[in-house]
């Protein structure tokens, strides 16, 4: 069984609401460029597909898109958007669940390999996009730069959003490169919050071409979003491209 915490009924059926920016054209419309470029004539398979904020409309664009997704939470909501015979989805984990074919495009979005909390099982997850790649496939992450450059010594905790209706902060373990996301969430007009929390396992851009090498892949990409802005030491992520040889 994977490490990843599962996402809930509740969350399942807010997650959208709260994520509209992430579900902006301004959003949406270069991500869908960057990966239908990618896919070109061939299948994209979507790991932790989620609610189809990104799989959907990349479908809509001519793509033939699958998913997997641990949450049946999450994918129910999926499936009120598009039926099974258009966006098929297997409900399992990223690391191990297999899917039928072979496919020109793996994707991970949102960092969402940070889900795994092991070094272990995000290695496998590479592997698990390789066993899905056809020859010349490639397998995109996007993923947050730990941003442990902003957390002094003595400091436990990096803000990442302070706004009239959220305000989140970032607590870190070091040796375990896990952090956990802390979340209050203004519920309604009444003054009130909701409090939440989820832990991920952070990695560097290093990390991750190594776990590729191990995967038999081969780096080919690494910009700062998804409009391809070279990537720096000051970028706070990047999109990376890995290809499975010819």
């Amino acid at each position: 069984m994977t490490s990843s915490e599962l996402w809930t009924r509740a969350t399942a059926e807010r997650y959208d609401a709260e994520e509209t920016e992430m579900s902006s054209a301004a959003v949406l419309g270069p991500t869908l460029a960057f990966l239908a470029g990618l896919a070109g004539d061939g299948r994209a398979l979507e790991f932790a597909i989620g609610t189809g904020r990104v799989g959907v409309p990349l479908r809509e664009r001519g793509v033939p898109v699958a998913g997997i997704e641990l949450s049946e939470h999450m994918a129910a909501v999926l499936r009120r958007k598009i039926g099974e015979d258009e966006l098929p989805v297997v409900i399992g984990d990223m690391a191990t669940t297999v899917v039928p074919g072979e496919f020109a495009l793996v994707y991970l979005v949102y960092n969402t390999i940070s889900n795994l909390l092991t070094q272990d099982e995000q290695v496998e997850c590479f592997r698990n996009a390789a066993r899905h790649l056809g020859p010349g496939g490639r397998f995109v992450i996007e993923l947050e730069v730990p941003p442990l450059r902003f957390l002094p010594p003595g400091q436990v905790a990096v803000p990442f959003d302070v706004s009239e209706r959220h305000l989140g902060f970032d607590t870190f373990d070091l040796v375990e490169q896990v952090l956990v996301s802390h979340h209050l969430t203004r519920d309604g007009d009444d003054g009130r919050y909701r409090r939440g929390s989820s832990r991920h396992r952070y990695a560097w851009p290093s990390e991750l071409d190594l776990m590729a090498r191990i995967a038999g892949l081969e780096p080919e990409q690494r910009v700062a979003d998804w409009d391809g802005t070279p990537f720096t030491q000051d970028s706070a992520k990047h999109i990376s491209v890995w290809r499975k040889p010819a």
